[in-house]
């Protein structure tokens, strides 16, 4: 893997990853302006999700936002990186020797709009928020095995916990999807 063909903001996640293990330290976000000198990419504050896979494509670790909590979008990337690595309950943190068989994305998200309908919804296009009392759950679009919005909905409502749509608030987001491309699988 070539890594000029990398996004910045691919490359800041896994920079992140890799100084924390080199330092036991978060990275300054002011580093990301050695990945790219655009400020335009890194001072606005946008939600995202990092996520991590294994060469042959499962599920390392993922953790976002699904609205912007840091003052910008590099540190949003580090720490939803660094989340991403070492906090995804659902896994062991990721091991330093463990790096070279992962691959990065992220996923940078729109704001979040309200949807009156299911109708409104497309899983290869929108992803989605479920929100419904004190629990909320969020599935990104575009996912592999995901081709339907009942498909979508079914395990939206099951990472939430959610037993039933009535009276559940539906939201939609788009993303722009940023990830290494592996030459050797």
């Amino acid at each position: 893997m070539n890594g000029d063909d990398l996004h910045p903001y691919v490359k800041l996640a896994r920079r992140a990853v890799e100084y924390y293990f080199e330092t036991r330290k978060i990275l300054d976000p002011s580093e990301a302006l050695s990945l790219s000198p655009k400020r335009e990419l890194w001072d606005k504050r946008l939600a995202c999700f990092v996520s991590i896979k294994t060469l042959n494509g499962n599920l390392r670790g993922c953790i976002g936002t699904i609205r912007p909590v840091r003052e910008n979008l590099s540190s949003e990337i580090i720490y939803n990186a660094l989340a991403a690595a070492f906090e995804d309950p659902r896994f062991m943190p990721l091991k330093e020797e463990e790096l070279p068989g992962v691959i990065f994305s992220v996923d940078v998200l729109s704001e979040p709009e309200r949807v009156t309908s299911i109708e409104e919804l497309e899983p290869k296009k929108y992803g989605v928020v479920l929100e419904k009392g004190f629990r909320k759950g969020v599935l990104l679009p575009d996912l592999e095995g995901i081709d339907t919005v009942k498909e979508q909905l079914d395990i939206v409502a099951r990472k939430a916990g959610i037993n039933s749509l009535k009276g559940a608030k539906i939201y939609r987001f788009t993303v722009k999807r940023y990830e290494e491309v592996r030459k050797d699988r």
